[in-house]
């Protein structure tokens, strides 16, 4: 059975947004780390038309959700210059964990939110089922779970491969570089065949610390 469209649009829309907290984050952390030049193309807006790439943003995720497979996507890199970075080992690592990072932190935010709404209008069990607020809360929330993992895969060209890099050797980091071209095809089967079990052990963390004591 093929999901609403109306279900479709909100799950696309909660991408965007994620996917551009993602991608902002980035350019506003390589500009503080002194690379100016994510911001000057402006890559720091929750805007979604900067961040947009045509596969990753419109058609792959689209092709995902008409499948009725969990949505999922990713945006254009924002470039830096690891040159004007006043830490040239470290700043692209704290550029780099600045994207999932920004899942964490929605995540916090969508959690405290949801249980200050909860403590203040006391929602009962069929409303919280009801709820089409609820429904795009849980979207939102299983976007930055799957979102911040398969951004910490340490494959390029995703943000996990800057932080192994910077601890790998010389010869490590040649082996790094040669992979990049199959970078995204490698962390889509990591994502698909390894990360099932951290997703669903997160995904009931997530669950618990959501809805634990609600209409109770």
């Amino acid at each position: 059975m093929n999901p609403p469209i109306a279900e479709i649009f909100a799950a696309y829309v909660c991408l965007l947004f994620c996917l551009s907290m993602h991608e902002a984050a980035h350019a506003w952390a390589s500009d503080r780390a002194g690379d100016p030049t994510a911001r000057l193309l402006g890559r720091v807006t929750l805007n979604p038309l900067p961040h947009i790439d045509p596969f990753g943003t419109v058609l792959f995720p689209l092709i995902m959700m008409f499948a009725n497979l969990p949505v999922f996507g990713w945006a254009r890199p924002v470039p830096f210059n690891p040159q004007n970075l006043r830490n040239k080992r470290w700043g692209p690592v704290v550029v780099a964990l600045a994207g999932p990072l920004s899942h964490l932190a929605q995540l916090v935010v969508l959690i405290l939110g949801a249980r200050v709404a909860f403590l203040v209008f006391h929602p009962d069990l069929q409303t919280l089922v009801d709820s089409p607020w609820i429904t795009l809360l849980w979207m939102l929330v299983q976007l930055n779970l799957i979102l911040m993992l398969f951004n910490l895969i340490p494959v390029p060209p995703l943000d996990g491969h800057h932080v192994l890099y910077a601890f790998l050797p010389p010869r490590g980091q040649h082996v790094m570089e040669r992979i990049g071209p199959y970078g995204i095809l490698i962390a889509i089967l990591i994502m698909r065949y390894g990360m099932g079990q951290p997703l669903a052990f997160l995904g009931k963390l997530a669950a618990f610390l959501l809805f634990e004591g609600v209409a109770g």
